[in-house]
């Protein structure tokens, strides 16, 4: 495993273990387990995705010292503002069963809750997390979802540059223009959803790349998510996929496959949420 360094020289493993949607306690324990066994050092999850106290139970079993394992967490809509910030961070480290995060998000820029106040409200919440921060609660902040006009609001308040924004990317979804906005500002960019919800297992235009460097499709996404850059936050229940997906060191792709697969377009792979109009 590689790593990158945040713009406040923490660094932060290339790749991560995805775990929404795996809100059961036994598959979610035994594909934490089996990732850290596998290699993986950092291990996204989010309040929102019911599954804290499962990975901290994992983090328990495990024999890994907490030092070297990188854990993300977010913060949910509906909580906005400094206090009740405070309190969901807390909540966040119990159920993990840890007394730090190394990664905290604001998981979505603009919530039906607080459509009217957005801006106030995610000034109010980073302000929180700016504080977390400084009491060595927090060792990186960020957002997720957040778009230019998101973060341009953002920097009118803040304190400390977000350090991550965490958004779906992956081949058919480049996202372009946040990509070169947070570059400019040395925020790191996570790529979630990077296989494009399995989607993009299927694409016989990258099976034949697979084919040409005797690897698996998700393998050729993930190695170009690196190469491009992105730390890209694989999922996977199969212990055999969870291994494979971070076998993606000893080879490059070249440039002319890098070309191509930047200029792949698929209308059946992303998620298509835009922030302004989520209904959560």
């Amino acid at each position: 495993m590689k790593d990158y360094m945040l713009a406040n020289n923490i660094s932060i493993p290339s790749i991560g273990f995805g775990t929404w949607t795996l809100d059961e306690h036994d598959i979610c324990v035994a594909a934490v387990t089996a990732a850290l066994e596998s290699g993986y050092r950092h291990i996204d999850t989010a309040a929102i995705y019911k599954n804290e106290a499962f990975i901290g139970e994992a983090l328990k079993q495990s024999s890994i010292k907490r030092e070297d394992i990188f854990i993300t967490t977010k913060l949910w809509n509906d909580v906005r503002g400094y206090d009740e910030t405070i309190q969901a961070f807390e909540t966040s480290i119990a159920k993990l069963g840890i007394d730090y995060i190394d990664l905290y998000l604001i998981h979505w820029p603009n919530p039906v809750k607080y459509r009217t106040n957005w801006k106030q409200m995610n000034a109010e919440s980073y302000r929180a997390m700016e504080d977390l921060y400084n009491q060595g609660k927090i060792r990186a902040i960020g957002v997720s979802n957040f778009m230019e006009h998101h973060l341009d609001a953002l920097l009118e308040t803040c304190k400390i540059i977000p350090m991550v924004n965490q958004i779906e990317l992956h081949p058919g979804l480049l996202q372009n223009n946040i990509v070169h906005y947070c570059r400019q500002k040395n925020i790191l960019i996570e790529a979630y959803s990077p296989l494009g919800r399995a989607k993009l297992l299927d694409k016989l235009e990258l099976r034949d790349i697979a084919d040409k460097y005797n690897c698996s499709v998700a393998q050729i996404i993930l190695r170009w998510q690196l190469q491009k850059g992105y730390l890209p936050l694989p999922r996977s229940t199969n212990a055999k996929r969870i291994k494979q997906n971070i076998q993606v060191f000893d080879f490059t792709l070249d440039d002319n496959d890098i070309a191509y697969i930047d200029n792949l377009a698929y209308d059946d792979v992303s998620s298509n949420k835009n922030p302004d109009t989520i209904e959560f």
